[in-house]
């Protein structure tokens, strides 16, 4: 049978989502678990969760496994646990393969029935309890037992023509005091007066396994064969049929009405508002039997298999992977047509997702690049409807009705590499950010603007806001009104690379790898890691339609309220409160894509969608409340420990002074337990609350002697605390010394002492007053002496180590500076060289090497003597580096000959600086003062390589040098390299 599956992207604001988004974590034992098969699990009122497997019963506060049998203390008969049940009271039983029945007693011990003769020594595989308070128990190949109240058993074997032997793991008893017991061979039933019989022929039960379950509300249900029936007075309904997945063999109704069923080797069926869906068996969880559900207090669901422990809970988060028909997981850009289509790129290309949930891959033919799928890094959609797409290295695409109309590259004029942001203007002008500055795209060309003061490089967002266009680069922030550009300085606080724009109420928000910038009437304010934000580097900025904004970043995605992200803006001191998703709340990677666009939107529908490494997430923000609305998690004390010992903590406890109190206590929730903030307060030593955080246990030493009460509260992240704190109440004694009567007699005795030393030191020290002052006078002098000869060597010592210091700092230099021109020498430049080449070639960047040559130089010193060649060589040097930039490295490698080391350069940008050199030797209208002399240079200019060593690198820049000497001088020459070669 075909099953129903809801759309991506579909699920319900205020339902359940669909079960595709639900999140499953896995225990196993390798997660701390005693056995792999998990025959039965229960909640118990304080919240823990207990298991019962064959090697012991295991308790789970959310962080720790507890596991329990016979060698634990305390200890249970047998480890084989065959059921647990919590009954009407709270209390929790278990039974086990051994036919032994127990209860957990308020102390934390076990309490044990002893076995009557008639009792079976069999496994109790379930129990349940009546309403008068009676315990019935179903024994595995035997028939039923029950324990009274006032602990008498009755036991009640099989009766003839009732299956009993054969039963299933099941029984039920309704408000009419009838119990219902699952069988191999039907379903059977005890009525109030002790008959038994079969379930009635009209209500058409297929043969073979049936059993019941009654939810919690009451109701009571019937699974037979692949039907769900539900009882109705005297009769039963059908309510669904699912076949082909065998036996059923758990059930579930949960809070929402939906039906939950484990079968046998299938997986899990969820049958609900989303129609019939299917975890199937094999990809989390495991071939099998599934022999227990349940629906903890928060609503997730627990699944006990032959092959571990299994949790599904809902997240925040909608995932929209490869699974749903994405042609690549790494996506970089998303967008939403006036159509309401969503239109999804990334590195498998282009699709388009429509109103059903449908996507579809949209193929982008062009002969140029050989490739169908290139790796798109922005959208956009133009005033007529055409859709422009940026790719990474073909350009841009102008797409009409998803068929190309036209393909805008290097002949059109678009700049080769990466076009990672383009924006419709108000006029309907298309632009597009490269990796050479902006280009506005017309009907057939592209043409860059002439306004002064564009940003040059890598472009990485573009925003048409007000009739101005803002453009994001790794220079910063730029304006683009008209002909005139206005930079945004936004260096003061070290940010580098703008990611995006928003325009919010007029205001815009800067998003950038320093944080986030709010422009507002011309003045700049910074949201960043010293105000709160948890995060560097944010990519996009959201603000949804209930008040939030929504930043994402390399590191999950950020929820903050829009009115907290303006006061931090304004200067609160308070720090900005803010919530980070990942993966735990259903993100698919909570690394959000970045340098393209646009990475993170808002649709019509009020849903945010963030593209990721690994998908498209989403969230409706209506759905939060359900998810952050939680309520705090009941806390309770799990352990004392007195110097390392466990003690009871059950009632009040009277402990010995001067001992180490350690207090273990967790917060009872099963979504993200580890991110329960805690906070506690020692009543009768603490003031207020102490926050804790995270942490989980407090310890106190030395307590002076008095009563105390420890109390500990819990909360979820931005959620209130619980009331109901966990609490231990505790005295401690007085030590020995710190009884009333014993403090009085040393009072008295040190009294005593005090005045016997007092006599003692005033009779020494008239005796020692007169020798002691002759004494100090005498080293007075000694030490006067002394200090005048070790001044005397200190100041020798300060001008020895000036001296040391003068000349260190000069051979340093010597070293590795050029004594005439100041600039750095031949040692220096190679070790520059080696260094800035093992960059180059690791990270794939150009990297450029012009070697120079002053032309004549040996006529210029025959002629004008060697004092004007030196002075010649020095006002050369100064040119060189008034015409090299900042980054290059211009050194003296000898004589007249000097190199310039030019990373980041292809090699057309090396051969205009040198060009710009030449123009300023013919510019320079004085040579070392000699009127007429006119000084030229030739350059021999070489591209580092892949396989390129310094030596080889240094060799063909000199070969092009020589060849620039031999074709007349004053020329620039290019090693010949092929293109392809280089870096």
């Amino acid at each position: 049978m075909a099953f129903a599956t809801p759309s991506p992207g579909t699920s319900s604001a205020l339902g359940p989502p669909p079960l595709r988004d639900y999140v499953v974590d896995a225990w196993t034992t390798r997660n701390g678990l005693p056995h792999n098969s998990l025959r039965d699990i229960a909640q118990t009122p304080e919240g823990h969760l207990w298991f019962a497997t064959w090697e012991g019963a295991v308790r789970y506060n959310g962080i720790d496994f507890t596991v329990i049998g016979r060698g634990t203390t305390p200890a249970l008969r047998d480890n084989g646990i065959g059921a647990l049940y919590v009954d009407p009271a709270g209390r929790l039983w278990l039974s086990d393969s051994r036919g032994n029945l127990g209860r957990l007693q308020p102390d934390g011990q076990w309490r044990f029935w002893e076995r009557t003769a008639d009792w079976p020594q069999a496994l109790i595989h379930d129990m349940a309890m009546d309403d008068r308070g009676r315990l019935w128990l179903l024994f595995e190949n035997h028939g039923m037992g029950r324990l009274d109240r006032d602990d008498r058993f009755e036991y009640f074997p099989p009766p003839a023509g009732i299956p009993l032997p054969a039963s299933f793991p099941r029984i039920a008893i309704d408000a009419e005091e009838r119990i219902w017991v699952g069988t191999m061979d039907g379903l059977v039933i005890r009525q109030p007066d002790g008959r038994w019989e079969r379930a009635p022929a009209r209500w058409k039960l297929p043969p073979g396994l049936a059993w019941p379950y009654r939810a919690a509300d009451g109701s009571m249900w019937l699974v037979a064969g692949d039907g769900v029936y539900r009882l109705l007075g005297k009769d039963v309904a059908l309510v669904k049929q699912v076949p082909g997945l065998g036996h059923f063999t758990a059930m579930l109704r949960d809070r929402n009405g939906d039906l939950w069923l484990g079968t046998e080797n299938h997986g899990l069926v969820r049958i609900g508002s989303h129609g019939v869906e299917r975890l199937p068996a094999g990809d989390v969880l495991p071939n099998g039997r599934i022999a227990s559900l349940l629906e903890d207090a928060e609503g997730n669901i627990w699944i006990g298999a032959n092959g571990g422990l299994f949790r599904l809970r809902e997240t925040l988060f909608s995932a929209i992977t490869r699974r749903d028909g994405v042609s690549g997981e790494y996506v970089r850009a998303i967008l939403e047509d006036r159509d309401g289509d969503l239109w999804i790129g990334g590195g498998g290309g282009l699709d388009r997702m429509g109103a059903d949930g449908r996507i579809h891959h949209v193929d982008i033919v062009h002969a140029e690049s050989g490739s169908d799928a290139p790796s798109v890094l922005s959208i956009a959609q133009g005033a007529d409807g055409d859709l422009w797409v940026g790719t990474y290295a073909d350009g841009v695409y102008r797409m009409r009705d998803g068929r190309l109309q036209r393909r805008y590259a290097q002949d059109e004029g678009v700049p080769s590499g990466h076009v990672r942001a383009i924006a419709v203007d108000d006029a309907g002008g298309v632009w597009a950010g490269t990796r050479r500055g902006v280009v506005k795209l017309d009907t057939d060309v592209a043409h860059a603007p002439t306004a002064a003061g564009l940003p040059q490089g890598l472009i990485t967002s573009l925003a048409s806001i007000d009739g101005a266009l803002w453009i994001g680069s790794v220079e910063g922030a730029h304006v683009l009104r008209g002909d005139k550009v206005e930079r945004i300085d936004l260096s003061a606080s070290g940010a580098r690379s703008v990611f995006g724009f928003r325009s919010v109420h007029g205001d815009v928000w800067i998003a950038t790898d320093r944080g986030l910038y709010r422009y507002r009437d011309g003045r700049l304010a910074r949201v960043g890691l010293e105000q709160g934000l948890p995060v560097d580097a944010v990519f996009q900025f959201v603000p949804d339609r209930v008040g939030n904004v929504w930043v994402t970043s390399n590191r999950g995605v950020l929820r903050i309220r829009k009115d907290a992200l303006d006061t931090a803006a304004d200067g609160s001191a308070t720090p900005l409160p803010s919530e980070r998703y990942t993966e735990a709340d259903g993100l698919p990677s909570a690394q959000a894509n970045g340098s393209s666009s646009p990475s993170a939107i808002l649709r019509r529908d009020g849903s945010v969608w963030i593209a990721t490494a690994a998908g498209v997430a989403s969230v409706d923000p209506v759905r939060l409340q359900r998810y952050v609305d939680r309520r705090p998690p009941p806390t309770v004390i799990e352990r004392v420990a007195l110097d390392g010992r466990d003690v009871p903590f059950d009632s009040r406890a009277s402990l010995p002074g001067g001992k180490r109190i350690g207090v273990s206590y967790v917060g009872l929730s099963y979504v993200m337990s580890d991110r329960i903030r805690y906070r506690t307060r020692l009543i009768g030593l603490d003031h207020d609350w102490v926050e804790r955080d995270r942490q989980r246990t407090v310890e106190y030493m030395g307590l002076p002697p008095g009563d105390y009460v420890l109390q500990v509260a819990a909360a979820h992240p931005g959620g209130p605390w619980t009331t109901d704190t966990a609490t231990w109440s505790f005295t401690i004694k007085p030590m020995w010394w710190q009884r009333t009567d014993t403090r009085a007699a040393a009072a008295l005795l040190l009294l005593l002492v005090l005045w016997a030393l007092y006599r003692y030191l005033v009779h020494r020290y008239r005796t020692k007053n007169v020798r002691l002052a002759r004494l100090v006078n005498e080293r007075t002098r000694d030490l006067q002496a002394q200090a005048e000869r070790l001044l005397a060597a200190d100041r020798e010592r300060a001008q020895l180590l000036e001296r040391v210091r003068r000349q260190a700092v000069a051979y340093e230099r010597q070293a590795r500076e050029d004594a005439l021109t100041g600039l750095p020498n031949r040692r220096r430049f190679d070790e520059i060289l080696k260094r800035d080449m093992a960059v180059a070639q690791r990270a794939g960047h150009p990297l450029c090497l012009a070697l120079i040559d002053l032309d004549h130089f040996k006529r210029i010193n025959d002629t004008h003597s060697h004092a004007v060649g030196d002075a010649v060589l020095r006002e050369a040097a100064l040119v060189f580096a008034a015409g090299s930039r900042a980054a290059d490295l211009l050194a003296r490698l000898g004589g007249e000959e000097f190199a310039l080391l030019l990373p980041d350069t292809s090699l057309e940008e090396a051969i205009a600086i040198c060009e710009r050199m030449q123009h300023a030797f013919e510019a320079h209208a004085s040579w070392a003062g000699v009127d007429g002399l006119r000084v030229t240079f030739s350059v021999g200019i070489a591209q580092c390589r892949f396989d390129d060593t310094p030596a080889r690198l240094l060799e063909r820049a000199d070969a092009a040098m020589y060849r620039a000497k031999n074709q007349g001088r004053n020329i620039i020459c290019v090693d010949a390299n092929p293109p392809e070669a280089r870096l």
